[in-house]
């Protein structure tokens, strides 16, 4: 029969805390996310001790192990060791909380992961421990029961356990990324995990559908579509039946939630001339945020939702500005490059991603609130657009052309590791990142 606690949780649950919450947590000195010439740790992860007997068992313990490690190489963080040259088969040790430290540290590994599983039934439990080779120390260890059809859940929970060890900070494993694409056809707003797994289509517009944009709890996406002939704002709740369409004569376009509030701005031209608005989560206006002629849109707001960067016209070409809400004083941020737009506020508040044109071509740089440190990330392949940040900031995702059609690509906030997210039908562009998912 299954536990109180699993019928509670559903699908997945902790039902033990092996060791105390406070060990190892001072210091997170192992990786030190801000720093651009990150050296990536060697971590070794052995397919996980069966504790049960059968072909599933068997089976889960490797394809468990696996995907732990593509999950902690996804990060940037880690150099996974191959399993050809590992001294031992811990699928075939006595126990796997023992370990000889030293069969570790001779080929390389600073870091090492251990698991073991059972399996009763449709049911699953999973016990992982990380361990620093060099210290002979155990850093975290976890015990998870849940369904076996889980088991990514499961895996994705202890791997936020190791970065929050690691660094301080819980990572992006409950975290996902909605963007545009044609696969159907039509420019469709569709979402997936942080990693690209399970893309699903959460629009059917038959239409236009752009500008994705996640409300800070993550229950709320608004868009623009076309579904009615012109461009008006959508307002949609995720998981119930609900939401508001804002349709006011113009254009209502490049929606961006304000942080821990159910409001948002976008740029609306009932007016006549396009300008930023504040609007209620249910599409009432509060107030008029930019008052200059010309075209303001692409908010985007500051983690603490005290400042608002966006594009603006006013000095001619597209660049970006910031507004501090409470004082309404403007500053232009960009002066390099004549076309600089898309901008996406880091969640760590201290630099701005955006794309900038040169030569005919857009990049993504970063740059610094106060107008310095500029970076440019992408070089001399195609048109790379639409910069998002992860929810803990050690990511990017944008869109490229770089090998044709346009498709969604992630790299580390320096600029390293580039790789494509995901490969589905048609064209992805406009790929915006979720905040964490607390009840993922």
């Amino acid at each position: 029969m299954m536990s109180c606690r699993i019928k509670i949780f559903c699908l997945i649950a902790i039902v033990s805390f092996l060791f105390g919450s406070g060990l190892c947590r001072a210091g997170y000195d192992y990786i030190d996310i801000t720093n651009p010439f990150l050296r990536k740790i060697p971590i070794a992860i052995p397919s996980f001790n069966k504790v049960s007997t059968g072909d599933a068992t068997e089976q889960l313990s490797r394809t468990a192990s696996d995907l732990l490690s593509e999950t902690l190489e996804f990060t940037g963080y880690f150099k996974i060791l191959d399993r050809d040259a590992f001294l031992v088969d811990m699928q075939t040790e006595t126990s796997f909380a023992n370990v000889n430290f030293h069969n570790w540290t001779s080929i390389g590994a600073e870091l090492l992961v251990t698991g073991g599983v059972l399996i009763q039934g449709d049911m699953v439990e999973m016990e992982f421990r990380l361990y620093d080779t060099f210290k002979e120390k155990l850093l975290v260890g976890k015990r998870y029961k849940g369904w076996i059809k889980d088991q990514r859940k499961i895996v994705r929970r202890f791997c936020s356990e190791i970065i929050f060890i690691l660094t301080g900070d819980k990572g992006i494993f409950n975290s996902e990324i909605a963007f545009v694409s044609t696969s159907s056809g039509n420019k469709e707003i569709y979402i997936c995990e942080f990693d690209g797994y399970n893309p699903r289509r959460v629009t059917h517009t038959r239409n236009i559908t752009l500008s994705p944009a996640w409300s800070s709890d993550g229950k709320w996406l608004a868009y623009t579509s076309y579904a009615k002939g012109k461009p008006d704002l959508y307002i949609k709740h995720l998981r119930e039946k609900r939401g508001a369409v804002i349709a006011k004569k113009g254009i209502n376009i490049t929606p961006a939630w304000v942080p821990n509030k159910f409001a948002l701005a976008a740029t609306l031209s009932f007016s006549g001339d396009p300008e930023i608005y504040l609007l209620t989560g249910t599409g009432k206006v509060i107030n008029r945020l930019t008052k200059r002629r010309g075209i303001d849109l692409s908010p985007s707001w500051s983690p603490d939702g005290k400042h608002m960067a966006f594009v603006s016209k006013r000095s001619g070409t597209p660049q970006i500005y910031i507004k501090n809400i409470a004082s309404g004083q403007v500053r232009r941020l960009t002066f390099q490059g004549r076309y600089n737009t898309q901008p996406s506020w880091s969640p760590k508040g201290d630099r701005i991603a955006y794309a900038g044109m040169e030569n005919g071509r857009n990049n993504i740089v970063v740059i610094g609130i106060d107008g310095q440190g500029l970076v440019q990330l992408t070089h001399d392949e195609g048109d790379n657009e639409s910069p998002s940040w992860s929810p803990d900031g050690s990511l990017v995702v944008f869109s490229s052309t770089r090998l044709g059609p346009s498709r969604i690509y992630v790299m580390t906030a320096y600029g390293t590791d580039q790789r494509q997210l995901l490969a589905i039908q048609g064209e992805q562009t406009d790929p915006e990142w979720s905040p964490r998912m607390v009840n993922k």
